[in-house]
């Protein structure tokens, strides 16, 4: 009998153990969320916080401040996905870094942002370029190592006005794209095809 409840003492703790990590999780969110809005700052860290998705009561906190936040770091979490919402919330960001995710795509609307210079997507799950992209002016870099993309739509890359560098080392780009990819271009390219 004391072996059993041994046994029970112990999923006890793991249980209280997982809700401890999960509840330091939540208040390590919050104190960096207040941080922002109180001392107004210009960019929000929730890199290594566990989340799956951007916690929704956020859009509500920083409302007053979204559109003084210019940098957003989400980096080495757990997301499979982020909101349209994000986007037409955040309209003001410069910088979004989302690496070290499971994302596989991203929404329609990060088409629209009129300021975003830089995007991190390394070390995800895209198996395709995400393409609305291709539609943000101001984009100067894209860092999409270490996902599973085969193709780039280099045309449309090229017409890109602002873009400077791509990166898509670590990918199973094809034949056709690593092709495209040997002929002079107005951007920086790092692959691993480079000879």
């Amino acid at each position: 009998m004391p072996t059993h409840s041994g046994s029970k003492t112990v999923m006890g703790m793991m249980r209280d153990g997982s809700n401890k990590i999960m509840a330091e999780s939540v208040a390590n969110v919050a104190r960096r969320i207040n941080a922002t809005v109180e001392e107004g700052k210009d960019s929000l860290d929730l890199s290594n916080c566990k989340l799956i998705s951007f916690p929704d009561g956020v859009f509500k906190v920083l409302r007053s401040v979204s559109e003084n936040i210019r940098v957003i770091t989400l980096a080495d979490n757990e997301m499979k996905a982020i909101s349209s919402k994000f986007f037409s919330t955040f309209t003001q960001l410069t910088e979004l870094d989302l690496h070290g995710n499971v994302l596989t795509k991203l929404p329609e609307a990060v088409g629209e942002m009129q300021h975003l210079t830089s995007i991190n997507l390394s070390r995800n799950k895209f198996s395709t370029f995400p393409e609305k992209l291709t539609e943000i002016a101001t984009l100067e870099m894209i860092n999409l190592e270490e996902n599973s993309i085969t193709e780039l739509p280099v045309e449309k890359l090229s017409a890109m006005p602002a873009l400077k560098w791509i990166n898509v080392k670590s990918n199973p780009l094809d034949s056709n794209t690593q092709s495209a990819l040997q002929s002079p271009h107005k951007f920086d390219i790092l692959s691993t095809t480079e000879s």
